[in-house]
């Protein structure tokens, strides 16, 4: 960490079938090493929702902020950092990074069909809070394998069964701007992901441009290979220390 520099705060944002918790190898390693970190919730009701609570609490930071997304999380930073005036730069963790326009079921179309397209299921009842229909789940006999291959049974098993919906709306809705567009980036990419597939986030990546690093990992190769994450995500707050 440059200690001579003013260091962005990192805001890492979950994704569906998540919470904030996740994040918590993460936050230990980087604030042992003197970062500032937050990991405010995630509604996942929708796009435009889920934007507008991320950037409140990232705009309410004091000095620059980097949005760091996970999955789903990834398309809410996206979108959240529309007149985000003390943001400096986006990292992406196996992560959606929706174009304008686009929404997390159209960018990954051209793609391999992951694992979760047959496993996540909708329930029959309508998503609280969300413009109409159901949430999504993924099934929890099959979440393991799915969102969570490289951790312990006993960690998936509690995963699943505490996961957090995502409202099937959010799947559909368009991005209405591109924050990787005007900011620069950094991109994760899990070579065992079997919730987005690694060709899809390949592309991703290469089209904004970022700096791109890959990990042997699942979906959550954050939460199992904590210290090898942090690092990432610290070196990209380092480069941008001012």
């Amino acid at each position: 960490m440059n200690s001579t520099a003013t260091t962005p705060t990192a805001v890492l944002v979950h994704g569906a079938f998540a919470d904030a918790s996740g994040f918590a190898g993460i936050v230990d390693e980087l604030s042992s090493q003197g970062y500032r970190v937050m990991a405010p919730a995630n509604p996942l009701r929708g796009i435009a929702n889920d934007a507008a609570a991320v950037h409140a609490a990232a705009a309410a930071v004091d000095g620059p902020v980097v949005l760091v997304g996970h999955s789903y999380g990834g398309a809410v930073v996206t979108q959240a950092a529309e007149g985000l005036t003390n943001l400096v730069g986006l990292v992406y963790l196996a992560a959606f990074a929706p174009d304008a326009g686009e929404s997390i079921g159209s960018v990954q179309e051209p793609f391999p069909a992951p694992m979760l397209a047959s496993t996540v299921r909708a329930t029959p009842y309508d998503a609280v809070g969300a413009v109409g229909g159901p949430e999504l789940v993924i099934d929890p006999a099959q979440f393991h394998k799915t969102f969570a291959a490289d951790l312990p049974d006993q960690v998936a098993s509690v995963l699943a069964m505490s996961q957090r919906p995502l409202a099937a709306a959010a799947a559909g809705e368009n991005l209405t701007y591109a924050g990787w567009s005007d900011a620069p980036t950094w991109y994760l990419v899990s070579s065992r992901d079997n919730a987005i597939a690694p060709e899809a986030q390949r592309f991703m990546a290469q089209r904004m441009g970022a700096t791109t690093e890959e990990i042997d990992g699942s979906h959550v190769a954050f939460m199992a290979q904590p210290k090898t994450v942090a690092a990432f995500i610290g070196r990209s707050l380092d480069s941008l220390a001012r």
